[in-house]
């Protein structure tokens, strides 16, 4: 800590250790001291020697520079100087250092930004708090000058102008890279624009099979990633599958033929500086005595060899290229033959299940058309037998009706007769 914050207590600060920088290329550690935060939410005062420096912590890593500076709105304007560092202790986010051109500023960033969401659709908030000193304590392999009291002006790689804090805020990105805050803000990855460092690292490898992070291998010409020999061995199996020879070992970025059962890469990574460099082969004329592969001291023998070579190796690699190009085109075309017959038996299936549906639900319709006309058959035989029945006793009634009109006739005559007759007893009776 520095003179300006000896005097604050110990109670009143926390630490917090940091780091930025590119790990294969250099890397600075370091701790900043910070004002307490449930100090300063307790009192609701700002705390006495504050400086016009604060730190935003726990910033999620798929915010990117853009982003963040956008989410800073009009303060980025009193924005003397940022630098993005990564967190220790907290995974998938980073924290911002900020410089601010005087202490109003600084209070009303403060203000306005503690406890804020960082978006609508984010949970978690904005975390502000004042920062007392920033001390760099790891060792780098380029020199590294102090956040606070830095007085380089390089230039910025976007505009080519010089980084001049009284003139345009700049930021620097978790990899030691500085921009303007300007021409940052319009660089809408998250990695870095000179060296593409990417501050969101991708997630941790695993086997697309039995899901383990050891001993992976990752097959060249289709991207799929099985474990070795010696663990459950996906990898092989996907090679005796599909036939792609190529795999590349995760962790040390060779090359594997399965076919020739050797390494056949040509180019490695640096573990220096990440770069891909020639594989350093052995001489062929080494039994020899030749100590290089520089077996010629004559600069022409030495170009055509090196011309010879290059042939070489482009016409192996152009076969090799033929040869794996072929091999998908037909491993792909046996894939897709399959998906065809896949669908043409799916379409059949759907075909002969909606075919026998259709003739179940006629069958259903006609055994209910036959069950009604049976029961309208029975009911007409019903019918007709009630028809008989009812005409032969209307027949009968007739018959009935007639009798007794004959009987009344009858009985009629017979007493016009008699009353005829004994008219004429009484008349010879009287005579």
């Amino acid at each position: 800590m520095d003179s300006d914050g000896g005097g604050t207590s110990s109670m009143l600060t926390q630490v917090l250790q940091f780091s930025s920088g590119n790990p294969r290329i250099e890397e600075t550690r370091g701790v900043m001291h910070l004002f307490r935060d449930d100090i300063v939410s307790t009192t609701s005062q700002l705390p006495v020697g504050r400086k016009s420096l604060v730190c935003v912590i726990g910033v999620p890593n798929h915010m990117t520079y853009a982003d963040f500076c956008q989410f800073c709105g009009s303060f980025i304007q009193h924005m003397l100087e940022m630098r993005i560092v990564r967190n220790n202790e907290m995974e998938d986010h980073y924290s911002v250092l900020i410089r601010f051109d005087n202490q109003d500023s600084t209070d009303d960033f403060y203000k306005h930004f503690k406890g804020q969401r960082f978006s609508s659709f984010e949970v978690e908030t904005c975390n502000v708090l004042f920062l007392i000193d920033v001390q760099y304590t790891g060792s780098i392999e380029h020199g590294q000058a102090s956040f606070v009291n830095s007085s380089e002006q390089p230039t910025c790689p976007v505009c080519l102008e010089k980084l001049d804090q009284d003139i345009s805020g700049t930021l620097t990105t978790i990899c030691n890279h500085s921009f303007h805050c300007s021409c940052i803000s319009k660089w809408t990855d998250s990695s870095c624009p000179v060296c593409r460092y990417c501050q969101q690292q991708p997630e941790k490898s695993t086997c697309f099979v039995c899901q383990t992070s050891e001993n992976l291998w990752m097959c060249v010409i289709c991207g799929f990633v099985g474990c070795g020999r010696y663990k459950e061995g996906h990898a092989i199996m996907h090679w005796k599958e599909t036939q792609h020879c190529y795999s590349l070992e995760l962790e040390t970025q060779r090359v594997w033929d399965y076919v020739g059962d050797n390494y056949v890469h040509r180019l490695i990574q640096s573990k220096t500086d990440g770069k891909l460099v020639e594989l350093n082969l052995h001489c062929q004329h080494a039994g020899n005595g030749c100590g290089s592969c520089d077996c010629s001291a004559d600069p022409g023998i030495s170009e055509v060899i090196l011309k010879s070579k290059v042939e070489a190796i482009v016409n192996e690699y152009n076969e090799l290229l033929s040869s794996q190009l072929e091999s998908q085109r037909l491993y792909y075309e046996s894939q897709l033959q399959e998906v065809k017959e896949e669908i043409d038996r799916v379409i059949s299936d759907a075909v002969e299940k909606a075919v026998s549906l259709k003739c179940q639900k006629m069958q259903e319709k006609l055994d209910k058309y036959v069950r009604e006309k049976k029961f309208t058959c029975n009911i007409y035989e019903n019918l007709v037998k009630n028809q008989e029945i009812w005409n032969a006793k209307l027949q009968q009634a007739e018959e009935r009706c007639c009798i007794r009109n004959q009987y009344g006739v009858l009985t009629w005559t017979c007493r016009i007769t008699w009353t005829d007759v004994s008219g004429e007893e009484i008349r010879e009776a009287e005579g």
